[in-house]
């Protein structure tokens, strides 16, 4: 945290040249609707993801964000707390808002898992899904090859024969997270409903990715089905090995796109 009697304090933000600070740019966001506060909230932490403003910036005072943006300074007031909540930033009097470091954020908030996968750094954020993945979805399998209910077995089922059935990218991406995530429940541990209910977002973006840039999916297929059927035989060792392997061909594709 910036300390007021320190010499040294972040940066302020500057404006851009030729526009005076808090001037609304012709081309600013401006948000109708009744979720003011809410639009406001999204578009500045997508900024402060994406790195507009690095941790440790000041950013402008409600005044400036509301010429900027063309909205109240209570949706501002808003929009701050709502940035304060998922710890992107801090605020004192006398001093405003500050960008926290990283290693404070919370990348498990769905907006923040959201604004993370469009940053420009997405190759660390497919890394770093797909090193949670590697932790916590061999044992999911194996467990849930063993908890499973037979309601729980038909949830994932279905969802993998809908991946096969997909005819189009969002279809095949939507159907793909329901499995995983059908998995999750059906291991029976109470920590990891929520938790995947809080990727979710970071799963989305990438199965989306991934799938543009598998060129053989009739065996991306076959790996699922594979995960569907030991889990539905009741063979932990084997549903544990049989996502190891699915992850390693994600991870393949995912080293592909680097080269």
């Amino acid at each position: 945290m910036p300390d007021a009697k320190s010499k040294k304090r972040p940066a302020k933000l500057k404006a851009e040249p030729g526009r005076p600070a808090g001037v609304r740019r012709a081309d600013a966001a401006h948000f109708p609707g009744s979720s003011v506060h809410a639009s406001l909230a999204n578009e500045i932490g997508l900024r402060i993801v994406r790195g507009d403003y690095p941790p440790g910036t000041i950013l402008p005072n409600e005044a400036k964000w509301s010429e900027t943006f063309d909205v109240s300074r209570s949706a501002v007031r808003e929009a701050i707390k709502m940035l304060m909540a998922k710890s992107l930033l801090a605020s004192r009097p006398k001093i405003g808002s500050w960008v926290e470091p990283k290693e404070r954020w919370n990348l498990l908030d769905r907006d923040v898992l959201a604004w993370y996968a469009t940053s420009p750094d997405r190759e660390v954020f497919l890394r770093t899904v797909q090193e949670f993945r590697h932790i916590i979805e061999p044992e999911a399998s194996a467990f849930a090859a063993m908890r499973r209910t037979d309601e729980q077995m038909a949830e994932i089922s279905q969802a993998c024969r809908e991946m096969g059935e997909a005819t189009n990218l969002q279809e095949r991406t939507r159907a793909d997270t329901r499995f995983h995530l059908a998995i999750l429940r059906a291991s029976g541990n109470d920590l990891l409903v929520p938790l995947g209910v809080l990727i979710e977002s970071a799963l989305d973006h990438l199965f989306v990715f991934v799938t543009r840039e598998t060129s053989d999916q009739q065996h991306a297929q076959r790996l699922h089905e594979a995960i569907e059927k030991n889990i539905r035989l009741q063979r932990p060792a084997a549903a544990r090995a049989a996502v190891h392997r699915l992850l390693a061909n994600t991870d393949d594709v995912i080293g592909r796109s680097r080269r």
